[in-house]
């Protein structure tokens, strides 16, 4: 266990105390909770006896008489703790003991009590018996407050995704945004099942990783001692079930990718998708806007939502802009019937970086990605890909060099993805054996695998249909105005926690001031520090042994750089 702080080791001593006055800090009874602090407050009746806990986030103790504030997972709710109502007899030990020296921020305590207004006008609860439900042995970093200024506020990321549970009770506005997570969820499985279609569930360990172009977890099934994959997408397994004869299949998946993590990538995420039998993707581009419509109403109560400086507007129906004139717009460009070498070549004219394992769609996806797709802020279908950068989608009908295929933009940024689905099992076949030697020449984003049972599938025949896949964590960082996706997520991925090293208090100042700035000169940092010469060696042996921080140096000097 890591070294405890004077606080942590006094709260060790009040449970002690606790336990030796005969209180279990941690009793398993059921605590019959009668009311929330919202319906405190919102069927507020002036004397109305009420049983209500959470945990305890302010105390002032006034002698006799204290106020205190209860946090719920409704909101807060003030109580008033008298001496006297606590202990109506001579045995004032709950008040004077449990109550003000041996309970703390964030324990958790039941209390039963009458409703009543103070003298300036809040609702409160005055408390006639209170019960300690769970005692915090851990400080909450709660912000301090002086002269109406916040400070110490609990805002550092790594901190707060490594400490979610801490996160959400200090911050209530984190909270909501995983509470329109759900209605976003909800609402879009309600929009499907009124729709008449059907929820179903596909495996997360796969014998081949199909329906996308990525990067695989790979375990170990030992029983079967063959090698399994997470899953990368559920694409085709939910088609199997559009040959098995479901007419409407969707689901919430979770999905596994090997991949970088940046702002808008986590290696696991959840993406939802939905086929229907007898649709095309221009009957998808509707019922797609449409969805969203739905969606943004329900989570925000308006079809727009504010993204950075951006206000997106949900509201149907949507531009729709075809892939080549998108590229003709912004580079000046016409793809249509040029070969793999012109491409390349326009590619490098207009400064994208590519290389020679890029075959046709790779190119053209690389020049769509780095001239066109930034410029595309409200929701834009762009339609009809090159048939090379879509390998499960159906031949245009109108041109057998383009495929149906949208996918749809937002602030420059793919949410949704759809297609008129290929269920020509012989085009299919060929279409992988062509990706195949798109691996092999060196395309990472290629698939190398050849999924045998989904071609015998198609062969017993698979009805025209339409699939579309949204990427959930993507679409609610825009309903919730978050940029960062480990915003939206309860746990993302971390790198390994470092152990906490115990630093001199001059170590700590000097760390504080390198993880403002990263990197400092030397002579600067140690001004800034206000250290004698003698404290200041010490400090940084002290940060550069724990491998905190590193002296480097360079042509224009000596520099220190915290080691991340």
């Amino acid at each position: 266990m890591s070294q405890l702080s004077e606080q942590e080791l006094v709260r060790r001593e009040k449970l002690a105390k606790l336990r030796e006055l005969g209180i279990n800090p941690y009793p398993a009874d059921l605590y019959p909770v009668n009311h929330t602090s919202r319906e405190v407050k919102n069927d507020f009746e002036e004397g109305k006896e009420v049983v209500i806990a959470g945990r305890l986030m302010l105390i002032k103790v006034q002698g006799k008489a204290s106020f205190a504030q209860l946090q719920d997972a409704e909101g807060k709710i003030q109580v008033y703790f008298n001496r006297d109502e606590i202990c109506p007899g001579d045995d004032k030990v709950k008040y004077n003991e449990v109550f003000k020296k041996l309970l703390d921020f964030g324990d958790f305590v039941g209390i039963e009590g009458e409703l009543f207004t103070t003298k300036v006008g809040e609702k409160s609860v005055r408390v006639k018996d209170f019960t300690l439900l769970s005692k915090a042995l851990k400080p909450l970093p709660l912000p301090k407050e002086k002269d109406g200024v916040v400070f110490d506020a609990f805002t550092d990321p790594e901190h707060r995704y490594r400490q979610r549970y801490a996160d959400l009770v200090v911050n209530p506005h984190v909270k909501d945004v995983f509470i329109k997570r759900t209605k976003l969820f909800n609402a879009m499985r309600s929009f499907f099942n009124n729709s008449g279609y059907f929820e179903v569930e596909t495996p997360v360990l796969q014998p081949i990783p199909g329906g996308a172009a990525a990067r695989p977890f790979v375990t170990h099934h030992n029983s079967l001692d063959i090698p399994l994959y997470m899953r990368i997408a559920n694409e085709l397994y939910l088609k199997r079930l559009i040959v098995g004869g479901f007419d409407g299949v969707y689901e919430f998946s979770k999905n596994f990718r090997n991949e970088g993590m940046d702002r808008t990538h986590n290696p696991e995420f959840t993406a939802m998708e939905i086929y229907v039998a007898y649709k095309d993707y221009n009957w998808m581009m509707d019922f797609c806007e449409r969805l969203l419509e739905y969606c943004a109403m329900v989570v925000n109560e308006s079809t727009v939502a504010k993204f950075g400086e951006h206000e997106i507007n949900f509201k149907a129906p949507y531009a729709r802009v075809t892939m080549a004139d998108s590229i003709k717009e912004f580079t000046g460009f016409d793809i249509t019937g040029k070969t793999e070498d012109e491409i390349r070549q326009a590619a490098k004219d207009l400064g994208v970086e590519v290389d020679e394992t890029m075959g046709k769609g790779k190119l053209i996806d690389e020049i769509f990605g780095e001239k066109c797709e930034g410029n595309y802020i409200q929701p834009t279908f762009i339609t009809d890909y090159p048939k090379e950068m879509s390998p499960l989608c159906k031949e245009h009908r109108d041109n057998p060099e383009l495929t149906e295929r949208f996918e749809l933009m937002v602030c420059g940024k793919e949410i949704a993805n759809a297609y008129s689905e290929l269920n020509d099992p012989i085009d299919q076949r060929e279409r992988f054996e062509h990706q195949l030697k798109l691996a092999a020449k060196g395309d990472d984003e290629a698939t190398e695998f050849i999924d045998h049972d989904f071609l015998r599938a198609l062969e017993y025949g698979m009805p025209p249909t339409s699939g579309m896949g949204i990427g959930m964590d993507r679409l609610i960082m825009f309903l919730t105005n978050n940029q960062s996706i480990q915003e939206v997520l309860f746990f993302p991925q971390m790198r390994p926690e470092k152990k906490a090293v115990p630093l001199s208090d001059e170590g700590k100042a000097v760390l504080d001031l390198l993880k403002k700035a990263e990197k400092l000169a030397l002579t600067d940092l140690k001004t800034q520090s206000g250290l004698s010469n003698k404290k200041w060696d010490k400090t940084i042996k002290e940060l550069t042994k724990h491998n905190l921080a590193k002296v480097e140096k360079t042509d224009d000097g000596l520099f220190v750089a915290v080691i991340a």
